[in-house]
């Protein structure tokens, strides 16, 4: 029986964002944007989504009396994102 898809990590950008932090563990908010080629507006409404469901952290602070934004991928991330790896291909190889 197929297992149901994590629908927080089932949206496209969610999804996005989170296989890049996979991969750096915490990144800057503007090179997530430039990775995901989103809008800002977007992109801070799917991180919200994340960090509401445990997913990312996300830290703000300042460099160079600027505004920072870094999100990191948390031990929940990481596990409902290889959860939803293992379903999608349950979905590729049903009869095994």
């Amino acid at each position: 029986m197929f297992k149901e898809l994590d629908p927080i990590l089932h949206s496209q950008l969610r999804l996005a964002v989170v296989s890049l932090l996979i991969g750096v563990k915490e990144a800057e908010f503007t090179f997530i944007k430039e990775k995901t080629q989103a809008t800002a507006g977007n992109l801070s409404v799917q991180i919200q989504k994340l960090k509401e469901a445990g997913y990312i952290d996300v830290v703000k602070q300042f460099k160079d009396n600027y505004p920072q934004t870094i999100c990191k991928i948390t031990p929940e991330g990481v596990t409902a994102f290889e959860a939803y790896v293992a379903a999608l291909q349950e979905y590729l190889t049903p009869n095994q």
